[in-house]
């Protein structure tokens, strides 16, 4: 069990049986009345982002998330299989619990999969990948007096902005978590 008191970033708990995540809270002591908790949660599996308070003595049970490394195989079309490399074991997984990581791997690639009671929620690619440009228009010649950037496709299929002197071929490390460009790869 945890107390509202001990609430933190990242923290993890349980309303009502779904697991929640605190991204945002302040120890609130007003001059007159109780003290609280004000409190910004998101609901692991659905995403929803509540903001609600919380008596200091109010208790939750640990949500437990487990995370596990694993391996992306391939897609039949409809489902993402991904391998634990310990167990061989093999989980298909739906495009909504994948949808965020996969525009950035490749087949054998590894992500981090989060499981909550045996099931599995979101996948995460590793944080920085190097992929190669498939396809960019070319750059042009003078365009370089401020920071001018093109649409670049990457061997996986997402477009990421490049900046103009990239070309197809080349390889660029590409930060997951927010999409972005950070150079070339070594």
């Amino acid at each position: 069990m945890i107390y509202a008191s001990d609430f933190r970033k990242g923290i993890t708990f349980e309303i009502n049986g779904e697991p929640h995540v605190v991204l945002d809270f302040q120890h609130v002591k007003p001059g007159k009345g109780a003290a609280f908790v004000r409190t910004k949660y998101k609901n692991i599996l659905s995403g929803a982002t509540r903001e609600e308070a919380f008596n200091p003595d109010d208790k939750f049970p640990k949500a437990h998330i487990e995370t596990r490394k694993m391996q992306y195989l391939y897609n039949d079309g409809e489902l993402y299989y991904f391998m634990d490399p310990e167990t061989y074991d093999q989980v298909p997984l739906s495009f909504d619990l994948v949808e965020d990581a996969i525009k950035f791997m490749r087949e054998n690639d590894e992500a981090m999969v989060k499981f909550f009671q045996g099931k599995a929620f979101i996948v995460e690619a590793e944080n920085f990948v190097n992929l190669t440009v498939i396809e960019t228009e070319p750059g042009v010649k003078g365009n370089t007096a401020t920071n001018v950037t093109k649409a670049a496709t990457v061997e996986t299929g997402a477009v990421v902005q490049v900046p103009i002197f990239i070309e197809a071929g080349e390889k660029i490390q590409i930060d997951t978590r927010s999409g972005e460009y950070l150079g070339r790869a070594k």
